[in-house]
């Protein structure tokens, strides 16, 4: 469980080492059932966080991981060292996700040295609270976008020609696309568009037999909160879900091993899954 955490503040992109508690975010408790054996897993944004224990468990479960990440060196290392130690091949790969060629590079890399891909991660984000709406100018709108939903695209529509049937696409999306956020708008819209890119996805990919769904976390914490809020919010972040707490990404990674396995989800696509602390809404 996620402990409450003391207010604090980083500088983006923000590190796991500088959070005061670091988030459980390795899978230790976790046993794997082979549920992914002899497949290969591509995870955006799986340095840290979700992304860490999205790694951690495909790697208890047998896949081969590719990690995509910005600049976090230490980060990404940590994470590749936990899914060697599971006996698993694991391939870095840094860059921004913003930018489309580099979409098109982590897939085929990932491709070219792992030999195969088998599952899709998008799980990269950016976000920035504001006080109002005019504080986002053009430059910031379009690198949210760029990131949060057209690397989405970008790397699905690389991976494509490479996907066998039974593969697996698997968005990360946020509670904030489905009820929207008054300091997050940006990244709001983002997550929005995430659901109705994976809603129209499963619907394209269904003859495919290629399974493409979304999960929806609340609050979880990770190095991007204290990488982007102000240290008085990072102090209450999550007090205002019924859990009353912030999730730790080991909770939410189950989620993902869920839509990756087709022995547990070979009936799920254009599904969102909202691990959101008990908060519920409409529809």
């Amino acid at each position: 469980m996620a402990p409450e955490q003391p207010a604090q503040q980083q500088e983006p992109p923000g590190r796991t080492a500088e959070m005061e508690p670091e988030p459980s975010d390795e899978m230790r408790g976790y046993a794997g059932r082979d549920l992914l054996a002899g497949k290969v897993a591509l995870v955006t944004g799986g340095d840290s966080g979700i992304g860490r224990a999205v790694c951690a468990a495909f790697a208890k479960e047998g896949a081969d991981v590719a990690l995509a990440y910005l600049s976090e060196d230490d980060d990404a290392e940590h994470t590749a060292k936990l899914v060697r130690a599971e006996g698993r091949r694991c391939l870095t790969l840094r860059g921004d996700l913003g930018d489309g060629q580099h979409c098109v590079d982590v897939v085929e890399r990932t491709v070219a040295e792992l030999g195969r891909l088998d599952v899709v991660v998008n799980n990269i984000a950016t976000q920035d609270p504001v006080d109002a709406p005019e504080e986002i100018g053009d430059e910031r709108w379009l690198r949210t976008f760029d990131v949060n939903i057209h690397s989405f695209y970008r790397v699905i529509r690389a991976a494509l020609p490479h996907l066998p049937e039974g593969s697996a696409i698997i968005n990360t999306g946020s509670v904030n696309g489905l009820r929207g956020n008054k300091s997050l708008i940006d990244y709001s819209a983002t997550k929005g568009a995430v659901t109705a890119l994976t809603y129209s996805l499963a619907q394209s990919l269904v003859d495919r037999n290629i399974r493409v769904n979304c999960v929806a976390p609340g609050p979880v914490w990770t190095p991007l909160i204290p990488a982007t809020m102000p240290p008085g919010k990072v102090e209450s972040f999550g007090e205002q879900v019924p859990m009353g707490r912030a999730a730790a990404p080991d909770e939410i990674a189950p989620s993902y091993v869920f839509f990756a396995s087709p022995t547990l989800s070979s009936y799920y696509t254009g599904e969102v899954l909202a691990p959101v602390g008990g908060e519920t809404m409409p529809g």
